[in-house]
């Protein structure tokens, strides 16, 4: 449904499609398919803390660390403060995985998103987190437009896509998030080693 929505603007011009998670490829492999483009996982790590329910922070697999925008500063800095080593030990778990995930190579390479119309995909956004990550890396790449597709949001999500995307696709905007699972039907995303033969075929799957 969000291809067909995206195909009469993007279908002829030059796109690349840069999930924000597993969930995303599989729903960004269809957008890939229809505007004849590639497909892209920026692989990210939240930052978990006890007692917190939503993350702390998150780290790309280029090591682009972000504090998580849904917490105050005041916050925070209390946070940080009561849990300073806490978090210099996640960054360092987190960032040995993505290491260890990327093993078979980086599946994102700046070099494929300059000048692109970059559009970024997730199957479900109930908070900012992952696309300041995303806005974080892309930050030093000359991109011809960002756009932003996800079949559900939140409204404070679809606010800030306003602001840093120059378009946004979404087949629905809740107040109240159920978590992503509850919005299919068939919760059935491959193992990671699928998904990364998803996108390393993609341009074998492109339709006329």
């Amino acid at each position: 449904m969000l291809a067909a929505q995206m195909v009469p603007k993007y279908r002829y011009e030059n796109c690349a499609v840069v999930a924000l998670d597993d969930g995303g490829v599989m729903v960004g492999t269809q957008i890939a398919i229809q505007l004849h483009c590639i497909i892209t996982l920026l692989q990210l790590e939240e930052v978990m803390l006890p007692r917190e329910p939503k993350a702390i922070a998150g780290m790309t697999d280029g090591g682009k660390f972000v504090y998580n925008k849904d917490y105050t500063d005041a916050e925070i800095d209390e946070i940080t403060g009561e849990y300073h080593g806490l978090i210099d030990q996640e960054r360092l778990e987190k960032l040995h995985r993505l290491n260890s995930m990327t093993g078979r190579g980086s599946l994102i390479h700046q070099r494929f998103l300059r000048h692109m119309n970059v559009i970024l995909v997730s199957d479900g956004l109930d908070n900012t987190l992952k696309l300041d990550l995303a806005a974080e890396y892309l930050k030093p790449i000359a991109i011809e437009s960002l756009t932003v597709a996800t079949p559900i949001a939140t409204v404070p999500v679809i606010d800030k896509i306003h602001v840093m995307a120059d378009a946004v696709y979404c087949l629905s905007v809740t107040d109240d998030f159920l978590g992503t699972d509850h919005y299919y039907e068939i919760r059935d995303i491959p193992d990671h080693a699928k998904i990364v033969d998803t996108i390393e075929n993609i341009v074998l799957h492109w339709k006329n």
